[in-house]
This record gives C-alpha cells, sequence and structure tokens, in this order.
C-alpha cells in the first residue's frame, strides 16, 4: 500500500492510503492530481535508508512544489527561509537549546525566540 495526496493549486487538500494498482485504474474527475507520498520520508531521508520521496510525507495544508518535487509546509513566517535540501522552514536565528527544560516562541516582530514563562 501506498500513500497518495490529492493536490489542487499546489495545496494538499486530502492523503489517502491505497493500493498502486487502484491508483492507476482509479478515475477522479474532481479538480487536481494525486502524486505519491512516502509516510517513511522527512526532511529529505528515507527513516529506514532507502529512498527518499518528495522531501517529506504530505499532510492535508501542505504545498506541493513541482519545481522541486517536495512536499513542505506553508511559510510559518515571512523571516523565515526554506532549507533546499530538507524542505523545511528554518529561522533567521538558531532556536535554543533543545535538550533544555524550557520552551521558547518565535516572536516575528524582533526576529528572536522568546522565553515561555
Amino acid at each position: 500500500m501506498a500513500h497518495h495526496a490529492k493536490v489542487l493549486d499546489g495545496i494538499v487538500i486530502q492523503v489517502i492510503v491505497a493500493d498502486s494498482d487502484f491508483m492507476e485504474s482509479f478515475v477522479d474527475t474532481s479538480p487536481g492530481e494525486w502524486i505519491q507520498t512516502s509516510y517513511n520520508t522527512s526532511e529529505g531521508e528515507h527513516r529506514f535508508e532507502g529512498t527518499p520521496l518528495r522531501k517529506n510525507y504530505a499532510g492535508v495544508g501542505m504545498i506541493y512544489d513541482s519545481v522541486r518535487d517536495a512536499f513542505y509546509a506553508p511559510q510559518p513566517f515571512p523571516s523565515w527561509t526554506l532549507n533546499e535540501d530538507s524542505c523545511l522552514w528554518e529561522a533567521p536565528v538558531a532556536s535554543p537549546d533543545a535538550d533544555s527544560d524550557e520552551r521558547y516562541d518565535w516572536n516575528e516582530e524582533t526576529t528572536s525566540w522568546q522565553l515561555i514563562e
């Protein structure tokens, strides 16, 4: 079984699990196209060292970029840039230590991480 994303105007509107034979014979007259996605692909890597497919597993609301042949989330903040290798958005400032028990939120006005009190 494989996962397939229904993409309309570059946005994922549905994700299904279906056999490839079914998808080849499936007649869908609604707008959009079905594009295969891999549950095992994230950040441009396959979690079992297989061949990654389209950078990230598709989810409803994600973007499908046909030029990059990649799925990625919408840009969370105007200052963030898309990492071309992973197709994940990156803040202009590295986030604080992830091993810490403290939590931080991004502040777009100051383009910095703010400690959550």
